[in-house]
């Protein structure tokens, strides 16, 4: 049995075991397995105040994005309706433009044919006036040039009272 090695290993071990008791390793061993365990749970717990408080500035962006996405959806509603109100004005005033236009046009025609209307009364006037002093001058002899010059006369103090 003492020559056995099998023997003298389960010595051997045996001591180990002993001096690693009488060194208090288990227990040091114990302390370090449980500050592992202490420092992995510490580390459990940051890491779910870490999740929470991402989730949390998680769900703060998202309302923020949909309150920024309700203010950009109101601001193109708003703008729309300043562009129809503008779109609006616009028709309006090139509307009132073009009447004014119109007018304006319609009033310069008028005038134009009011005065074509004179300078063809006044051509066929002088024209009716010449051709008047050819008929007279080819038909009406002196004598009867004095006679009527003499009615004229006579006429023209009955008519200025």
């Amino acid at each position: 049995m003492f020559a056995s090695p099998d023997f003298w290993v389960l010595i051997s071990f045996l001591m180990f075991i002993g001096l690693l008791v009488y060194y208090k390793v288990p227990g040091m061993v114990a302390g370090l397995l449980d500050k592992r365990a202490a420092d992995i749970a510490a580390e459990l717990d940051e890491a779910r105040r870490l999740r929470e408080e991402a989730q949390q500035l998680l769900a703060s962006y998202q309302r923020k994005q949909r309150e920024a996405m309700k203010e950009a959806e109101d601001i193109v509603a708003q703008a729309k309706v300043e562009a129809e109100n503008l779109a609006k004005e616009i028709r309006a005033n090139m509307e009132a433009q073009v009447e004014r236009r119109t007018k304006l046009a319609e009033d310069k025609i008028a005038q134009a044919e009011s005065q074509a209307l004179s300078e063809v009364r006044a051509t066929a006037a002088n024209v009716a006036i010449g051709a008047a002093r050819k008929v007279i001058a080819d038909k009406v002899t002196a004598t009867e040039d004095e006679k009527l010059v003499e009615r004229s006369i006579a006429d023209l103090a009955s008519k200025l009272h």
